[in-house]
């Protein structure tokens, strides 16, 4: 039984006007809702959601770019490497946005589905495209991922009650003299962080409450770490 509605846009301005209108907290805007975002901030987020204002598109940034056209061979290339997984693609035409059918305010828009063929669990595909241009963002992808992104997966964790999410990464290091580029994966199961998930579920529905209260949140700031 599916704990999640599944609506299909041709384009990208009817995906965003339904996320506006309906006040969606979609993945990236979770881990802004606790303090997770180092690129927005929870106060930042319910303002959008309470004026039902478009984000601001960062579409035409060269970074971005690359990672929408990355997306499609880095995921044909996964499912090369990890023949275990049937790999479900999103439409090539629009959108698929998935709404939680218990918090309707909750969704999400996937790289892919997974289904694991021995066991038959289903599962997430996150990817990403990144540069490691610091010791900073060198560590925050040894062995883990941000913490955003660990939000994100999660997040759709709770939309969709799969059992599992894999974040497959393309990192791209540079030495100054020589650029070289690889792939990792990160398995993160929803078994063992079933703990964390409460906890974001409660802080989003907290978060809607005061969206519907008209109570402005107190600003929360990623740590430094």
């Amino acid at each position: 039984m599916n704990t999640f509605t599944k609506i299909h846009f041709d384009t990208k301005e009817e995906w965003q006007e339904y996320k506006r209108v309906n006040q969606i907290i979609g993945g990236s805007s979770a881990s802004a809702i606790i303090g997770k975002n180092p690129w927005r901030t929870n106060k930042q987020v319910w303002k959008s959601l309470k004026n039902k204002s478009l984000e601001e598109d960062i579409g035409d940034k060269p970074q971005v770019k690359y990672g929408i056209l990355a997306e499609r061979p880095i995921r044909e290339l996964f499912a090369l490497d990890y023949p275990e997984y049937e790999v479900v693609n999103p439409p090539t035409g629009g959108y698929d946005l998935l709404i939680s059918s218990i918090n309707p305010h909750l969704g999400g828009t996937l790289d892919g589905i997974l289904l694991e063929k021995p066991t038959n669990r289903k599962g997430i595909l996150e990817i990403k495209t990144t540069e490691i241009l610091s010791s900073m963002s060198r560590e925050q992808w040894k062995d883990k991922i941000p913490d955003n992104y660990y939000i994100q997966v999660l997040h759709y964790l709770l939309v969709t009650d799969y059992d599992f999410a894999i974040v497959h990464a393309q990192l791209k290091y540079s030495d100054g003299e020589n650029t070289w580029t690889t792939r990792r994966s990160y398995l993160i199961e929803k078994e063992p962080n079933k703990e964390f998930m409460k906890y974001l579920l409660e802080s989003e529905i907290k978060f809607i409450e005061s969206l519907k209260g008209d109570i402005e949140p107190a600003l929360i700031l990623p740590s430094i770490e």
